[in-house]
């Protein structure tokens, strides 16, 4: 069983000032896109940041948090991620439609939760 609650205890180590959070991967997508997250810390305040290969910007919902997410509150920033519409490159939006694989170090569940979600929906 899944634990949403589950909450790093920080996500930083040592002085580094950010830290990737979760790597996602489309496969479906033409190009096999991917998509990280990262957290940044700056005046005590964490700020979350999600990059691809064309620098599409992406809104987060948070945006920024005062401490580490849990796993639930991660999964709703992942799935409610949107492409800035006026200037998103490539086909950002169909591929944040799609439902991808994730890889975190610091979230161990987040991989089974989409890998349980893809097999529901016949990606496997």
């Amino acid at each position: 069983m899944i634990n949403y609650d589950f909450k790093p205890q920080s996500y930083f180590e040592g002085l580094s000032p950010n830290a990737l959070l979760v790597k996602l991967t489309y496969p479906e997508s033409q190009w096999g896109e991917e998509i990280s997250i990262y957290a940044n810390v700056m005046d005590g305040k964490i700020y979350y940041e999600a990059v691809d290969f064309y620098g599409n910007d992406l809104k987060l919902n948070p945006e920024s948090s005062t401490e580490t997410l849990s796993l639930q509150e991660l999964i709703f920033m992942i799935e409610t991620m949107e492409p800035e519409e006026e200037f998103s490159q490539g086909n950002v939006a169909l591929t944040l439609s799609g439902i991808p694989q994730a890889e975190s170090l610091m979230y161990p569940e987040l991989k089974k939760y989409f890998t349980d979600k893809r097999k529901f929906y016949g990606l496997f």
